[in-house]
């Protein structure tokens, strides 16, 4: 998903699920990191999991949720966190009111005097084939359901300031590397007429992850550097306390090589798919150190089909 804007918008914060998480002990539990066909990411868990039925609905102009909402999140992190407590040992949680089914958990880190969040988002959402349905949902509530894949989306996001501390946490603000990810639309043919939105965020991606990869390396659809927010963000491999940050002084790098040349990268990129043949990629990647390459030597994506028979990854470091 394109995300239009540097802002991420925060509501409430609950006092009952931050003290879950600070409770959460220093054990870890085998899973290991997958993909689906589409390139969602999800965890395939040592044990099956319980999502309650979920309201669908909220105004997002209420920065709390509603009434029960809470207490059914909280159902669900008891059900998920002792499978995986190594994935969210040291975050917090914040309800962002226009992603009622995508759950925000987060931690704020410095490096020198650069600030960054690591956000990761659940997507407690039934996809088709993914889960067993326990209990019907309606128009206004998701089912309540199980499953061992747990779909999340872990992101490291660069910030122009750390929110101040203490008092309510009003959002955060993404550094913007990037003017502008909207590139225009094109026709659609097809029956009928209609026009697709074209956006540069996956071509920046590409970009990013393809510059500071060692050469040759296929690990699709993994990417270790991302366009988000406007802004260059990464996605640890390891998504533990320690993972997270070792990630940290690598996106700092990588920011500080692709700064000062991301008007040329979003020129080539606006006008051209991304292609290694890229003047600009070609001409950056004579200059990227030797071992930078080193955190990916031994990442590896593995292709398989699924009991259902369709294509899935699995991530392996």
């Amino acid at each position: 998903m394109e995300q239009i804007s540097n802002e991420i918008r925060t509501g409430y914060a609950d006092p009952v699920l931050n003290g879950m998480l600070a409770s959460i002990g220093n054990g870890s539990e085998p899973f290991s990191r997958h993909f689906n066909q589409f390139g969602e990411a999800f965890l395939l868990l040592g044990a099956g999991f319980t999502v309650p039925s979920l309201p669908i609905h909220h105004d997002v102009r209420r920065d709390e949720p509603e009434s029960g909402y809470l207490e059914l999140l909280r159902h669900t992190l008891a059900s998920i966190a002792w499978l995986a407590p190594q994935v969210f040992r040291g975050l917090g949680y914040f309800f962002d009111p226009t992603e009622i089914l995508r759950p925000c958990f987060y931690q704020l880190s410095r490096e020198g005097d650069d600030v960054f969040l690591y956000l990761l988002r659940l997507d407690l959402a039934l996809k088709p084939t993914e889960g067993e349905v326990i209990e019907r949902g309606t128009n206004d509530a998701t089912p309540r359901w199980t499953s061992r894949k747990l779909f999340l989306e872990p992101v490291i996001v660069p910030l122009v300031q750390a929110p101040p501390a203490g008092g309510f946490l009003r959002g955060f603000r993404a550094l913007q590397a990037i003017s502008e990810t909207w590139i225009g639309e094109v026709k659609m043919t097809g029956l009928g007429y209609s026009k697709q939105g074209v956006w540069m965020d996956p071509r920046l991606t590409q970009f990013f992850s393809g510059l500071f990869l060692p050469p040759g390396a296929r690990v699709h659809p993994f990417h270790p550097f991302l366009c988000h927010y406007k802004t260059v963000c990464s996605q640890p491999v390891d998504l533990s306390p320690e993972g997270r940050r070792a990630a940290v002084p690598r996106l700092q790098r990588a920011l500080a090589f692709l700064l000062p040349v991301m008007d040329r990268i979003q020129s080539a990129l606006g006008v051209a798919e991304f292609s290694e043949d890229l003047e600009i990629f070609r001409e950056l990647k004579r200059k990227v150190p030797e071992p930078w390459y080193e955190p990916w030597r031994t990442v590896r994506v593995e292709a398989y089909l699924n009991d259902h028979d369709r294509k899935e990854f699995r991530l392996d470091a």
